[in-house]
């Protein structure tokens, strides 16, 4: 090796030794007519260099360091140092590479720097401490991940990169094909299709961390490619599946933070919406949804007298806190959700309300309302009327926008939601159900007679996992009896032609003895930007794409040879007007 240690390892036990660092010069400080301070960097950490004021190196040269170890005298310790107590002094430098002044400081001042500058010179980024750490607890949550699969006996394989196109998800990327000009591979939403057939093929239990491209608008936990724990598992129960993904995500926080988590509490997706109003709630707060229907069952008031459900939240101390201003704001936010109108009243000291319907609203009916959202004086109350899930989302919203706290921010609340809707709303243009997860999830047991008279209310046997109100991923049990997947694709208006034309090659396999199956599969990107205490996944990717996917870095996506489309077969729509 070049180096005999890391530039943050040298502690006061090294004094005496000859050692050689390489690494970048992260700062260069002239002390006096002769003499000169550089701190050389890597990603272990800085040490200082004393050196002749002669020598020539700049911000971010690379060098080697060959000098003796040495104490610093007790005024010039650095305590905010690990290498604080030592130096390297009788130094030689030897320039390795030379370098241009970077476009940003190589430091967390870099935070405060446009992201697009960031990401145009991301190999610059890429050498801060923050993002040197960021890669690292991925890494750490990948090795954690897989060792935990190996352990409970599932096998690693690889799926197919190129599939066919099943457009059933999100929008998919396509590949042309040049050996059969106009048709097209698919790149994988997830590998779905094909870990289904190895259960089918015996495999019993299958993991991959698994590349998957979605061409989604970019957010905070959206990129076009991202990496997932995948799994599948044969002969398997809800509990089966679930304890199985749990352990991987335990052991990945155990090693990243040094503590393993409890075990995962579990709730319904209806408990879910009824207290929180979303699928993926965060519980590191309250401002619960408190049921206010029956209240205001025969009540005087019109906005309330025809509403299928009332829901409310209490605001402690927001009396205060918001005016009419912001009360009108949080009225029109309402409205832009979906809700009719929003109801406010100001708890006053004499238990009465501060509130323009407050004299629609009878003194038995204040009474309840006090008491069943424990308010006192000074708490501000929101309420919503308007069909249940209306009601419920709409407040969810609310109550996130009012007290989340950063994702990132303390402590870990992971939550298993279960028991989601088989069916979530009607297709407009058809008249059909809507899966809510895909149209392969196993109806619950207990709702099957119901499949057909009342599918709406079908629950499914599938699952989400949810973190500080980030979903981290969702998986199923899914159909292995042919004839129930044929009585779904019914109710989705999917004729057995139809089926086998979209799906042949994933149902006829199903013939010849498919076991029962279920899996999961999680967003490693989510989880790693969690425990990193990050609030976007692309500062735990090396090279992301920023919120327009377009490569400030790369220039990508770019034009290409016109001898490449004619290989292909494709010819440019010209540019519209």
């Amino acid at each position: 090796m070049m180096r005999t240690h890391m530039c943050g390892e040298l502690r006061i036990e090294h004094v005496g030794r000859t050692v050689t660092l390489t690494g970048w010069v992260n700062r260069r400080r002239e002390h006096g007519e002769h003499l000169a301070f550089v701190d050389i960097r890597d990603h272990s950490g800085i040490t200082q260099v004393v050196v002749d004021n002669s020598v020539d190196v700049r911000s971010e040269y690379v060098i080697a360091v060959t000098g003796v170890v040495t104490a610093r005298t007790p005024d010039t310790v650095n305590a905010d140092l690990p290498t604080g107590e030592i130096e390297l002094k009788e130094c030689r430098i030897d320039v390795l590479s030379v370098a241009e002044p970077p476009p940003f400081p190589i430091d967390e001042r870099a935070d405060n720097v446009e992201e697009m500058v960031r990401l145009k010179y991301r190999f610059l980024d890429l050498r801060r401490t923050r993002m040197q750490r960021n890669l690292r607890v991925r890494s750490q949550v990948n090795a954690a991940v897989r060792q935990a699969m190996y352990r409970q006996n599932f096998v690693e394989v690889e799926t197919p990169m190129l599939m066919p196109s099943t457009p059933e998800g999100a929008r998919e990327f396509l590949v042309p094909s040049r050996q059969k000009p106009g048709t097209f591979y698919a790149l994988p939403q997830s590998p779905q299709l094909y870990k289904q057939l190895l259960m089918v093929g015996g495999l019993d239990r299958y993991f991959q961390i698994a590349r998957c491209l979605r061409d989604e608008d970019l957010r905070a936990d959206r990129q076009f490619e991202f990496m997932q724990l995948d799994l599948e598992m044969s002969f398997a129960t809800v509990d089966d599946v679930l304890d199985a993904a749990e352990q991987s995500v335990l052991d990945a926080a155990e090693a990243v933070t040094g503590v393993r988590p409890a075990a995962v509490p579990r709730m319904s997706w209806h408990e879910a919406m009824n207290r929180f109003g979303t699928d993926k709630p965060d519980l590191r707060f309250g401002l619960e949804l408190v049921e206010l229907t029956p209240i205001f069952a025969s009540t005087a008031f019109k906005a309330f007298s025809t509403a299928e459900c009332i829901k409310g939240i209490r605001v402690p101390g927001g009396a205060a806190d918001f005016g009419r201003n912001k009360l009108d704001g949080l009225t029109d936010q309402a409205k832009s959700l979906g809700a009719k109108g929003m109801v406010w009243l100001k708890v006053t000291d004499a238990g009465t309300f501060d509130s323009p319907v407050a004299k629609f609203i009878s003194e038995a009916e204040t009474s309840a309302l006090v008491q069943a959202l424990e308010a006192e004086s000074g708490d501000l109350l929101l309420l919503i009327a308007d069909d249940w899930t209306t009601t419920c989302e709409v407040l969810g919203e609310l109550r996130n926008r009012l007290a989340r706290p950063p994702v990132s921010e303390g402590p870990y609340r992971y939550l298993w939601v279960v028991d989601f809707p088989l069916f979530v709303g009607v297709d407009a243009a058809t008249g059909r159900p809507k899966p809510g997860h895909h149209a392969f999830c196993h109806p619950h047991p207990d709702d099957l007679d119901k499949l057909e008279s009342d599918p709406m209310s079908v629950r499914a046997l599938a699952y989400d996992l949810v973190l500080n109100g980030w979903e981290l991923g969702s998986g199923s049990i899914r159909i292995h009896d042919h004839r129930l997947q044929r009585r779904v694709f019914e109710l989705l208006g999917i004729n057995e032609a139809e089926a086998d034309r979209r799906f042949g090659f994933f149902l006829e396999p199903f013939k010849y003895g498919a076991p029962p199956h279920g899996g999961f599969a999680y967003g490693l990107e989510r989880l790693a930007a969690i425990l990193a205490g990050e609030e976007n996944i692309r500062e735990v990717i090396a090279f992301p794409k920023p919120q327009s996917g377009l490569d400030p870095m790369t220039g990508a996506p770019s034009e290409v040879e016109s001898t490449q489309l004619n290989e292909l077969g494709i010819r440019l729509l010209p540019p519209s007007v």
